[in-house]
């Protein structure tokens, strides 16, 4: 049985950069070496991460997983987390740079008794959907240091902006990019998911519905790193991503994540909590009939009823013959009711 308390897994391709800048940071841990791991997931056959491993041979022990098979963030998690040996699992994107105390902090605060918790780091200087990024400069690690060193004396304040939201649906805000949870609490990622987004939701819902506490890791942070991104090519993978997760586990709580995202779904949630919307379902008949604004709960003319309002629904373009729309939906508020109204078009445009 491993002695490790931390395996920090790092899904990789293809850039260099970022990873060179997270394990430099990582080799500048005052946990001691041989107490943490880290491990790569790397579907990319360029050979790059292993000569940057071995930058830093005898400063990190650093494990590498690798498969040929076509790039997959959740696919690459897996295969390093099948190797993970330590008590706890940090996953970490390799454009994530973290502070000299980071892992002791983690371990002394949050697990070093066998708490049962997954801690949401903070993401600093993290922009993911405001604009294309074509082109990036490295900076040298020395630059992302004192950055690092200085953020530890004066604290984050509210630059991660999930540390001040409303949370009502915990596992809204558990993004991957730093996360950390005991070993035997991971779990693996669903490979359903494609392309950029929501994956790292869908598994953050099931923590959730295992009885695993969320909470937010004030004192548990990391630097974000620019790279390319295209905002338009991320869009489109992720809404077929979010289809895919309302039809695993269609809820209300999943349906606004859909509908609005993130950070909105909780203050949605928040008003529409307790209000007759929650008795309210959608069924696809037999033939390819979609009735919105049934009741919840048994079924409907033979088919089940999912508990859905229909702000969002888990049915792909221009896929369903017919709608009826029933007075309840009528009844909403206008916003809510045009939402339902504009996903029942989506869904029927091509007919």
């Amino acid at each position: 049985m491993s002695d490790r308390k931390i395996s920090l897994v790092i899904p990789y391709r293809n850039r260099p950069g970022n990873l060179r800048l997270a394990l430099a940071a990582l080799a500048d841990q005052t946990l001691p070496a041989d107490e943490f791991e880290v491990v790569l997931g790397v579907l990319d056959d360029s050979g790059e991460h292993a000569a940057i491993s071995r930058e830093f041979a005898g400063r990190l022990d650093v494990v590498t997983v690798t498969s040929s098979r076509p790039w997959q963030v959740g696919a690459a998690r897996n295969l390093a987390l099948r190797q993970a040996s330590g008590a706890v699992v940090v996953l970490m994107d390799v454009d994530m740079v973290l502070p000299a105390r980071s892992l002791e902090n983690l371990w002394t605060s949050h697990f070093r008794y066998g708490q049962r918790a997954c801690v949401v780091g903070q993401m600093i200087n993290y922009d993911n959907n405001t604009g294309d990024v074509t082109e990036v400069t490295t900076l040298p690690y020395e630059h992302y240091r004192k950055v690092l060193d200085d953020l530890q004396t004066t604290g984050t304040g509210d630059q991660d902006p999930r540390m001040t939201a409303a949370h009502v649906i915990p596992w809204s805000f558990a993004w991957t990019a730093l996360i950390a949870l005991p070993r035997a609490e991971t779990g693996e990622f669903d490979p359903g998911f494609h392309g950029y987004g929501v994956e790292d939701l869908e598994w953050a819902y099931r923590v959730a519905r295992s009885g695993t506490p969320i909470v937010m890791g004030r004192d548990f942070f990391g630097v974000h790193l620019p790279h390319v991104r295209s905002v338009a090519a991320n869009k489109r993978s992720e809404g077929p991503n979010y289809r895919y997760f309302l039809r695993k586990w269609p809820a209300l709580d999943v349906e606004l994540a859909c509908a609005f995202g993130d950070f909105e779904a909780n203050e949605h949630y928040l008003a529409l909590r307790g209000t007759a919307a929650g008795t309210l379902g959608v069924v696809l008949t037999g033939d390819s009939e979609l009735v919105v604004g049934v009741p919840a709960g048994g079924a409907f003319g033979g088919a089940e009823v999912l508990p859905l309002l229909g702000l969002a629904l888990p049915f792909e373009d221009g896929s369903i013959d017919r709608v009826r729309v029933l007075d309840p939906i009528t009844a909403l508020p206008s916003p809510y009711r045009e939402k339902v109204l504009a996903e029942v078009r989506r869904v029927t445009a091509s007919r």
